[in-house]
């Protein structure tokens, strides 16, 4: 029977290969189901032939606690952008500096997550993510799911092949509705989904989602016999590797920016997303010869493509209303493609966004997604302005409540100061019950907002007394008592966050979550903060004058005293957690993180250096202590190096913990628990 086994995992790698990879299906889907089925029975009937490696295990499964850091054997380093054609002159011009006689290998640049793998006496062993190039994560479960990747090759040498994990456009939409009827935040783009679904720690998940993969390099490719990376790349597709097609063999930079300039052109046809080209040094040789600086290549760099721009017409101006009642201009638009997605509003910021840009009802206006996310107004097209146009004159009265709006002095903003208008209303509850408050997963922005108009839910009190309502919302569509049950027992578990979530969730105006984390170090419990005197709020450093008055007027609303008064006799802790600070480097340094973390979140980053004895700070200045930085850090590295504050990596901070014993023992899990 181990014969009929192995037959089977054979024939499914080799059709399945065929099918998604190279889009070739040599069998029938009926006639796949039956192997796979037999496969599946054979496989459960003799437990004893398991192998890890078989075609039936990429349904995932494995469900992890955390993901294992791991140190990448070669370092994996982040490329030099290029964004003009002067600055692909520059690169060619030092390129030739070492070397006249040479072409171009030009790809495009995916949209995804970087990845190692790692192969041994051809079994797939390991799958990294990229982290700071020197230290990644163990993500095999989830990698292993990639329905094109290979788990046997024909190749018994060690080797290392790197890529990009990435996520269709049409996979994204699927994913998205999906998440929208179960009420949960949809991913912006196709590479937040697909960094989301890497870090899943149940690979069932990742399996659902259906990732996907281009692989683009062999960093041992001269090692192994070739001489331009070109042939690796023919080499990996013969190993059943899948690269992707578009790529090109260039003479001259002059013919590179052709092909830039047609893929710039032709990018939105792709199933997937792509936000530039890579230039690479086809010949390995030189490849060598040019060598790396302390952060990238030589030998390659990526062009980014502009943001794309597209005209749309302004068809009204809504406004909302924020928890703390900020009034936020949004533009309803004409909908319009921008960059993969249908785009039909965009933020306006506040009464000056407007009135400098003039932009009115009726208005044409270029449009463009920032940081090829968040949609925003560029400018208005004057010469299409209808001659009838009138200025818009922004509102001095609330839509949703009636009150007056007022504008403070030296602000741009306006506010609605009534507490009981229902937009700030629903609001506040979505933001006590948001992850980085409470965390009360079941309560998303639909369901506050459904219970607040069946009026289950009035105030932030309400949310631990629904029992009251247990049957209606039981009865009401979308729900029934399994979700009931959901929603209570998240309910429950909100009741164990720390004192400084719970003091954030409030939503007292200027109090972030770094505010929230200084008051309960200053003072302690609710209590005392709650009796504090404006002066001492003030004293504290960082709090400053405003701050102080706005907690010190919040806590003199007989309201929230009844609400905190609530909350108290709901279980919830009104003391601060006393956490031992360890003897640190980081002891009473201010700190400011800066540029996109790879190992940690930019929170689980905090809390770090908060239980170090450190004060995360947002800006640089000359009382800086230290700037941690990750990839594409900017303008504040930049001024912390003409400080001449000390500045290191995530790689040197990520040395100076294990240095300092924090990443073992009950150090990390005391401080993420």
């Amino acid at each position: 029977m181990r014969e009929r086994i192995e037959e089977l995992r054979n024939l499914l790698d080799k059709y399945a290969r065929a099918y998604y990879s190279e889009d070739q299906p040599l069998i029938t889907d009926q006639e796949y189901d039956l192997l796979y089925n037999e496969l599946v029975a054979l496989e459960l009937q003799y437990p004893e032939y398991y192998d890890p490696n078989s075609i039936t295990q990429r349904v995932g499964g494995e469900v992890l606690a955390a993901f294992a850091k791991v140190r990448h054997p070669r370092p994996l380093y982040s490329l030099g952008n290029a964004y003009s054609y002067e600055d692909l002159v520059n690169f060619d011009q030092r390129v030739q500096s070492f070397q006249q006689d040479f072409q171009y290998c030009v790809e495009l640049k995916i949209d995804g997550l970087a990845i190692a793998l790692h192969y041994n006496h051809g079994k797939l062993q390991q799958a990294l993510t990229r982290g700071d190039g020197e230290v990644g994560e163990n993500v095999t479960a989830n990698v292993k799911t990639i329905r094109t990747l290979p788990w046997k090759i024909a190749e018994e040498r060690e080797i290392e092949i790197r890529g990009e994990v990435y996520l269709s456009k049409k996979q994204l939409e699927i994913i998205n509705a999906q998440r929208s009827q179960e009420n949960q935040e949809i991913f912006m783009n196709c590479r937040n989904a697909a960094a989301g679904t890497i870090r899943q720690l149940d690979s069932k998940i990742a399996a659902a989602r259906k990732l996907d993969a281009f692989w683009y390099q062999v960093p041992q490719a001269r090692d192994l016999g070739f001489v331009l990376h070109s042939e690796a790349l023919n080499w990996l597709d013969e190993l059943g590797f899948v690269t992707n097609k578009q790529r090109h063999l260039c003479k001259n930079i002059a013919e590179v920016w052709q092909l830039i300039r047609e893929f710039e052109v032709s990018k939105k046809n792709f199933e997937y997303d792509i936000d530039g080209v890579v230039v690479k040094v086809d010949n390995l040789s030189l490849q060598e010869e040019l060598g790396y600086t302390i952060k990238v290549p030589r030998w390659a760099i990526a062009y980014k493509f502009k943001a794309e721009e597209v005209e749309s017409v302004i068809e009204d101006i809504v406004i909302t209303v924020g928890r703390t009642g900020k009034i936020t201009p949004n533009a309803r638009m004409k909908p319009v493609l921008l960059a993969g997605t249908t785009v039909a509003n965009a933020q306006l910021h506040n009464e000056d966004y407007i009135a400098n840009k003039d932009i009115r009802i009726g208005d044409t206006v270029l449009v463009r997604k920032a940081g090829e996310i968040i949609p925003e107004v560029v400018n208005v097209v004057l010469a299409k302005r209808k001659s009838d146009s009138v200025v818009y004159r922004f509102p001095t009265i609330c839509p949703h409540c009636g009150s007056s709006l007022y504008r403070l002095s030296g602000e741009s903003d306006r506010y609605c100061f009534n507490t009981d208008c229902p937009a700030r209303v629903v609001e506040s509850l979505i933001h006590f019950a948001s992850r980085n408050c409470l965390n009360i997963a079941a309560f998303g922005e639909k369901t506050v907002a459904q219970f607040y108009h069946n009026g289950w839910l009035r105030n932030i009190a309400d949310i631990f007394h629904l029992e009251r309502f247990a049957q209606e919302i039981i009865a009401s569509k979308g729900f029934g008592a399994k979700s009931y049950t959901k929603i209570k027992e998240a309910v429950e578990k909100a009741k164990t966050q720390s004192l400084e979530k719970l003091l954030f969730g409030l939503g007292i105006r200027h109090i972030g979550e770094k505010a929230a984390q200084i008051l309960v170090k200053e003072f302690g419990s609710m209590d005392n903060i709650m009796a504090a005197e404006i002066e001492q709020i003030a004293a504290i450093f960082d709090m400053g004058e405003v701050r102080a008055q706005s907690v010190y007027y919040f806590f003199r609303d007989e309201k929230n005293v009844k609400l905190i008064n609530e909350l108290k006799t709901a279980g919830f802790k009104m003391q601060g957690e006393d956490r031992e600070l360890r003897t640190s480097y980081f002891n009473n340094k201010k700190v400011v993180l800066t540029g996109s973390l790879e190992l940690f979140t930019r929170q689980q980053a905090t809390e770090l250096l908060r239980w170090l004895g450190a004060q995360s700070n947002s800006s640089v200045s000359k009382e800086t202590d230290v700037v941690i930085y990750g990839e594409a850090a900017g303008s504040k590295l930049v001024k912390a190096q003409q400080l001449g504050v000390k500045c290191m990596s995530e790689n040197e901070f990520m040395e100076l913990l294990k240095k300092e014993e924090v990443l073992s023992g009950k150090g990390i899990s005391e401080v993420f628990s």
